[in-house]
């Protein structure tokens, strides 16, 4: 068998920080409809979806517990990013939205320059400059 289409979902205990925070980023709604179950958006070129379910319904659909992610995270998006400066861009925008500055903008030891970001919620997002190699 062959997935036409693969995408996320993630638990969270509140829909309208979660709708507030992305959308400050700039990333694209794709509810079609008002729901109060969960919120959805596009993440770059490809259009990746993530949907945002209030964390009971997710439970409930998957027979059991979604991560607890003061212990840890289930998953880590990486955004890509053209230059250094958007990856410290990231940061701030970020920040100012509400979410949570992991790790600073810095040279990792491959010489690779990213951020890590937690959006309100915990939900990790790292952000690479894809062209920054020292």
């Amino acid at each position: 068998m062959k997935a036409a289409k693969i995408w996320a979902n993630l638990a969270v205990t509140d829909l309208k920080r979660t709708a507030d925070f992305y959308t400050k980023l700039g990333f694209k709604s794709n509810m079609t409809q008002p729901s109060n179950d969960l919120t959805s958006f596009s993440f770059g070129k490809d259009d990746f979806i993530v949907h945002f379910f209030k964390q009971e319904i997710l439970e409930k659909a998957m027979g059991g517990k979604a991560a607890d992610l003061n212990q840890g995270n289930e998953i880590i998006f990486t955004l890509s990013a053209q230059s250094d400066e958007e990856v410290r861009q990231w940061a701030i925008d970020a920040k100012e939205a509400g979410g949570k500055v992991i790790r600073e903008a810095s040279h990792d030891e491959n010489g690779y320059y990213y951020c890590v970001f937690a959006d309100p919620e915990g939900h990790k997002f790292n952000v690479l400059s894809v062209g920054s190699k020292m």
